[in-house]
């Protein structure tokens, strides 16, 4: 597994171009399954695409590359419109349901991209077939993308995981739920700027399980 602590160029190019890949897949399935749910609102702006021009934000494609240089911090596509009256209720959960698959999707996306490159690897390995270079970019692949998922999955907004949480809590909890709209950006930016202490602590205890699950169930890890 690449050592991330020490910096290699071919490490850096193939985070670079993995986080390319990861968010533009990921900001295309938050648009395409709103679509399908009835809110055409990210369509009209054109970002039902795999153009990844279109998905990035300049700060947070900044934050990718200091990531990848193996600095703290986190980083972030450009957030996909979403108008949650416009899309169809689902079922028992109405259209916060409909919102969380919404959110879902990003993350569920970077798990199959991550299984896929896990895949690889593990028929690879089993056969003694030999991926030379490959093998690295496919690590690290793997690695950012359930990464990204774990990450995501954080129940704080703008974070996939607050628009789940808030869909399958009974409705008197969102209320109490709704100020951390307005604080969640804060509060991630007070765990960048302690990253290295009780900030990667809190992060880290959320987004490890899901991580170490993750690989040990699509890496064997």
């Amino acid at each position: 597994m690449p050592d991330f602590g020490d910096f290699d160029p071919r490490s850096f190019a193939a985070i670079i171009v993995t986080f390319i890949i990861a968010i533009t897949i990921h900001e295309f399935m938050h648009a395409w399954t709103a679509w399908m749910l009835g809110d055409d609102t990210a369509r009209h702006l054109g970002r039902i695409s795999l153009n990844p021009a279109v998905h990035f934000d300049p700060v947070g494609a900044l934050m990718f590359f200091l990531i990848a240089l193996g600095l703290p911090g986190i980083a972030w596509g450009r957030p996909v419109p979403v108008n949650d009256f416009r899309l169809r209720p689902a079922g028992r959960f109405g259209r916060q349901g409909s919102m969380a698959l919404v959110s879902l999707a990003g993350p569920l996306s970077n798990v199959v991209l991550g299984a896929l490159a896990a895949g690889i690897l593990r028929i690879a390995s089993f056969s003694g077939a030999r991926l030379g270079e490959a093998e690295r970019f496919l690590w690290i692949f793997m690695i950012v993308n359930f990464s990204l998922a774990a990450f995501n999955m954080i129940p704080l907004p703008p974070l996939d995981g607050s628009r789940i949480l808030s869909a399958v809590l009974p409705p008197f909890w969102r209320p109490v739920l709704a100020p951390l709209e307005r604080y969640g950006v804060p509060i991630l930016i007070l765990l960048l700027i302690f990253g290295r202490g009780i900030g990667s602590e809190i992060i880290g205890g959320i987004t490890t399980p899901v991580l170490g699950l993750l690989m040990k169930i699509f890496a064997g890890d």
